[in-house]
């Protein structure tokens, strides 16, 4: 995918700001962080040190999945997997973008969950926050250049949807919210929806929740579970 193909699927988002940085390389993402995030620095080790806000850890009371019919037998409603009603997830939808559109600078990484390309998840993260991305490109396989040429249009899949607005809070009075903070998942829209927290790791955890979804399903609903996929939750740096 080049440039303007990922500027026109952006603005078909409604997503409308002054700069984009896409796939950008780690150097540009610090800079970044280190012009425009207060309290970043770089440590002794040589990463990035950040700060995310009042939020240091995931929020897991905060996560909702939205209810439809598509899979509302796959997930094992409870404590965990919370229902949420569609209006409201395509409300605090609303509202990222709403806050995503204000700022003068977004970055946008693609990349996949997963290795192998049979079972493997695409991702797009779109963010206000250099640091949130520097974080999903270290947390996501990266693309090649084939890989991105049919990305979103002409791929199997449509690549799972990731708004990070969370530097902005969810309205407390939507239906379904019990903070200022909401993470929801949309398995039919295949796109997640972060407001009220800036902690990068609820991306990561999203990811994974996707996979959990998505794998064991895989290749064939129908097949024996023993027959079918399972993300494994590890990670080795070489």
């Amino acid at each position: 995918m080049n440039y303007k193909g990922m500027m026109d699927q952006v603005n078909q988002l409604a997503l409308d700001v002054d700069e984009v940085y896409y796939n950008s390389p780690a150097g540009l993402l610090y800079d970044q962080a280190l012009r425009y995030e207060e309290g970043s620095a770089i440590v002794s080790s040589g990463a990035l040190a950040v700060k995310s806000g009042k939020k240091t850890g995931r929020s897991p009371l905060d996560k909702r999945v939205v209810f439809e019919e598509s899979s509302a037998d796959d997930i094992w409603w409870g404590k965990v997997n919370i229902k949420l009603d569609y209006k409201s997830f395509l409300t605090n939808r609303e509202r990222a973008v709403d806050y995503l559109n204000t700022r003068k600078r977004l970055y946008i990484v693609d990349g996949f969950g997963g290795w192998d390309e049979d079972y493997r998840v695409p991702v797009r993260v779109i963010t206000s926050r250099a640091y949130h991305a520097l974080f999903m490109q270290n947390m996501l396989v990266p693309p090649t250049e084939a890989d991105l040429v049919h990305f979103e249009k002409g791929a199997k899949v449509k690549p799972f949807l990731i708004y990070n607005a969370g530097v902005f809070p969810a309205n407390r009075q939507t239906p379904g919210m019990t903070s200022s903070t909401s993470v929801s998942v949309s398995f039919a829209r295949r796109e997640m929806v972060i407001l009220g927290t800036q902690y990068a790791g609820e991306m990561k955890k999203g990811v994974f929740t996707v996979m959990n979804y998505l794998m064991p399903l895989m290749p064939k609903r129908d097949l024996p579970p023993a027959d079918r996929a399972l993300p494994l939750h590890a990670s080795a740096n070489i």
